[in-house]
């Protein structure tokens, strides 16, 4: 067999042995340019001989550096997640008897009725308008008497609803006579159904674009309303620090929503510890400013629900526990992002130095992160709008609107999450690049591997030549 080695070159020790083990194939050498920068090794070792059968395949120094990686990872995010759990189990109200709108003087019970005739009428005296009234006659469907029949005098003003024959609604029931009509009055529409067709839709349009993954996303959203319902509203209507519930429960979602919707890898991890060191950012940043600016929390529900309870909340922590919850929802969306984006990189050029991989993957978080904020400050703005129309018809400046309780603690929602979003795109890329740089670069081994792949791989290494195995097409090896 001819031997390629360039001209010059002198010849190898133990050529014998290695020309037996040509027998199947070729070997070419190929010399690439020498290297402008010499990055990390991508997964093998470029300079070392591949042979025939099999030896050198490169995972010496690939392999424990990624179980490093994640061996380092997992050192720093099982301490949260036994916190988050340990926090769960302390903040918990167990064998706390929680209390109902019922024990708490506010009883009043919804009965689903159907509009069976809607005729104008007079008003009750109970019940004055100026524009008149529409006798309402309704039949329950459920309640204390289903079946039964009654009429209700509906206003007819311009703030009131309007009722048709077929409406479905709501009665509020006071829980005296049942059979006294003035026991119950109409209060809503029932919604169930459209709520229920649009969830579907929303359910069957994350599994056509997702499958496998939006199925899994869409039962980590349910895991999230369950630690919402059944862990954080209990906890903090029995008296606990509304923040410190805030924050183990958006650790706990945070776990359970990306671990489950992405899978166990070094990938997800990343992306779970560049939220919770967001998370911690924006926590800080909103304890901080709230005190700065004198925000109480207190508004019309949180008074509400202070006169119900019939015992003081901390309604400053209510409104920083808002504000990590409500960032949460974006802040894993950005972080996951990014990080996915540094991984996509890394497999597109595995050459890459870190600061290349970090470089190109802050650019990619710039795009990214200003339509996040955007998104964040119009979501705010479009909740808030009923009440920014009311201050802009108060005839106060825009300072004094500003300034007020209401809408200063929405400008430093607004701003203290946006600040989250800023900081978790440069936090959560230089932790992908660190991580993504030490994994092995998919498609190392020399099996499979194009003669442009290995070059590339040769020179990122410093290595002056690269040795790849060609067999040319339908072409047997020679004997």
């Amino acid at each position: 067999m001819t031997d390629r080695r360039p001209t010059g070159e002198p010849p190898e020790p133990g050529g014998g042995h290695r020309a037996r083990h040509r027998r199947a194939a070729d070997q070419d050498q190929v010399t690439p340019d020498p290297p402008t920068r010499r990055g990390p090794r991508p997964g093998r070792d470029a300079t070392s001989t591949d042979h025939g059968h099999g030896h050198g395949h490169g995972h010496g120094p690939a392999e424990p550096v990624s179980k490093q990686v994640k061996r380092v990872l997992v050192i720093a995010l099982v301490p949260f997640a036994l916190a988050a759990i340990v926090g769960v189990l302390l903040l918990y109200p167990f064998g706390h008897q929680q209390r109902t709108g019922t024990n708490l003087g506010a009883g009043q019970y919804p009965v689903n009725a159907e509009v069976v005739s809607a005729v104008a009428g007079s008003c009750t005296p109970d019940s004055p308008s100026q524009g008149g009234c529409v006798l309402v006659g309704v039949r329950m469907q459920d309640g204390p008497k289903p079946g039964q029949t009654i009429q209700q005098a509906v206003p007819t003003d311009p703030g009131s609803p309007r009722f048709a024959v077929g409406d479905q609604v709501v009665l509020s029931y006071a829980g005296a006579n049942p059979d006294d009509p003035a026991s119950y009055q109409v209060v809503d529409f029932q919604r169930g159904t459209p709520l229920l067709v649009l969830a579907l839709m929303f359910a069957a349009a994350v599994i056509v674009l997702g499958r496998w993954q939006g199925f899994a996303a869409l039962i980590a959203l349910g895991l999230s309303f369950v630690v919402l319902i059944g862990f954080v509203l209990p906890a903090i209507l029995a008296g606990e620090n509304p923040l410190l519930v805030a924050v183990v429960g958006a650790g706990l979602i945070m776990f359970v929503v990306l671990y489950l919707t992405h899978g166990f890898s070094a990938r997800t991890s990343t992306a779970v510890l560049g939220t919770l060191l967001s998370l911690a950012l924006i926590g800080l940043l909103s304890a901080v400013f709230s005190a700065s600016a004198s925000l109480t929390g207190l508004d019309e529900d949180t008074s509400s629900l202070m006169g119900l309870l019939g015992a003081p909340i901390d309604a400053r922590g209510l409104l920083l526990a808002g504000i990590v919850i409500g960032a949460l929802g974006v802040l894993d969306d950005v972080t996951m992002t990014q990080t996915s984006a540094v991984w996509e990189l890394r497999k597109a050029n595995p050459t890459m130095s870190l600061r290349q991989l970090y470089t190109a993957g802050l650019r990619i978080g710039r795009d990214h992160v200003s339509s996040a904020v955007n998104t964040l400050v119009l979501a705010y703005a479009g909740a808030a709008l009923p009440m920014l129309l009311a201050y802009t018809l108060s005839g106060r400046t825009f300072n004094q609107i500003v300034s007020s309780q209401a809408v200063a603690q929405e400008v430093v929602r607004t701003l203290v999450g946006s600040i989250g979003l800023v900081a978790a795109v440069p936090i959560t890329t230089a932790i992908a690049a660190a991580v993504a740089i030490r994994e092995p670069a998919q498609g190392a081994s020399h099996h499979g591997s194009s003669v442009a792949d290995r070059v590339g791989r040769a020179a990122a290494t410093g290595a002056e030549t690269a040795t790849v195995w060609w067999r040319p097409p339908h072409r047997k090896a020679d004997r």
